[in-house]
């Protein structure tokens, strides 16, 4: 019998320090930095997002999240064997921020590692658990997307500070016999490196580099809406489906632009797509999981619907994901 992986829980945790435009741009005038809510709301959509407090790690973020995941899927700890994490701002050099979570959950022994594909992380990490299952590598796993963004963000730069937040989300990944995950597709360039990255590392305990969040906004936008929509199409095509299969669109939550220009080219409605970059921002690799759960618990999303997830980050990275909830 072919064994195929479905989602069977999911789960989120935000921190709770939560900053409006309003907030945000009266700590940036303290810098000497000019924003407004209606500058930024006009060019992203985002109206508030979530920062953790000092010394709270990624890790710390995703333990909730997994434990909402564990408790809507009714499994335990124990029963998981395989544990992604999908971070780009783990919390040390090594080990994973996966192997960390492993040890605050209490158990041992499955396989725990992190993907690093930042905005698209989710994807490949969801991509990579479904095939580690459909192989019979693992029965149960937990996916999950954790960021503490604020931590890398040039707060004298408006064009990026004020797009990303902190938050985590997770689902449950299980083996079944009726498909679940339908399609998947992922894929990467690295000639586009210099568009969105943190240029700098650590060496001899110094920092190398610029150890800050750089963007070219405009070349992000114009390839995003163009990899998505190739995605889209990717993993329907593989499916067998078609654009009315599609009963929810669950974007990466970057900005409502993208969003807005993804929905449009699949002849999807607004009313279809998740929107929760208003309230989130941006929160890289944990943006997709998180809006999955808001929408999972908010009763939005049910049972049975066929949703598209994709992603498209730093790297640069992009995918998508079919399945059937």
């Amino acid at each position: 019998m072919k064994t195929y992986s479905r989602i069977t829980g999911t789960g989120s945790y935000l921190p709770p320090r939560r900053l409006t435009n309003a907030d945000l741009v009266a700590e940036l005038a303290t810098q000497g930095v000019e924003s407004s809510d209606d500058w930024i709301v006009e060019r992203t959509g985002i109206r508030a997002r979530h920062f953790a407090d000092a010394g709270v790690v990624s890790s710390e973020l995703a333990l909730p999240a997994a434990r909402q995941a564990l408790q809507a899927a009714g499994v335990q700890a124990e029963d998981i064997d395989l544990i992604i994490v999908a971070t780009s701002t783990p919390d040390m050099v090594f080990p994973s921020t996966a192997c960390i979570l492993q040890g605050k959950l209490g158990v041992k022994g499955g396989a725990a590692f992190d993907v690093q594909a930042v905005c698209s992380g989710f994807i490949y990490a969801l991509t990579i658990a479904d095939s580690l299952i459909k192989t019979g590598t693992a029965t149960k796993a937990l996916v999950i997307g954790s960021e503490v963004f604020s931590r890398i963000l040039d707060f004298k730069d408006r064009t990026t500070c004020v797009l990303f937040g902190d938050g985590a989300g997770a689902v449950v990944l299980e083996a079944s016999t009726e498909p679940g995950i339908l399609a998947t597709d992922i894929h990467a360039d690295g000639s586009y490196t210099n568009i969105l990255c943190v240029p700098g590392h650590v060496s001899g305990g110094q920092i190398l580099g610029d150890p800050l969040l750089r963007m070219d906004g405009q070349a992000v936008f114009k390839l995003a809406v163009g990899v998505l929509d190739e995605a889209a199409r990717a993993v329907l095509t593989k499916a067998g489906k078609t654009d009315a299969d599609i009963d929810w669109l669950i974007p990466h939550q970057a900005n409502i632009r993208i969003m807005q220009s993804t929905a449009r080219k699949l002849k999807l409605s607004m009313d279809k797509v998740v929107v929760t970059v208003d309230q989130h921002g941006n929160t890289s690799a944990a943006s997709i999981p998180l809006a999955l759960d808001t929408a999972v618990r908010s009763g939005q999303v049910k049972p049975g619907q066929t949703l598209l997830l994709e992603g498209v980050g730093g790297g640069f990275t992009w995918g998508a994901v079919l399945l059937k909830l």
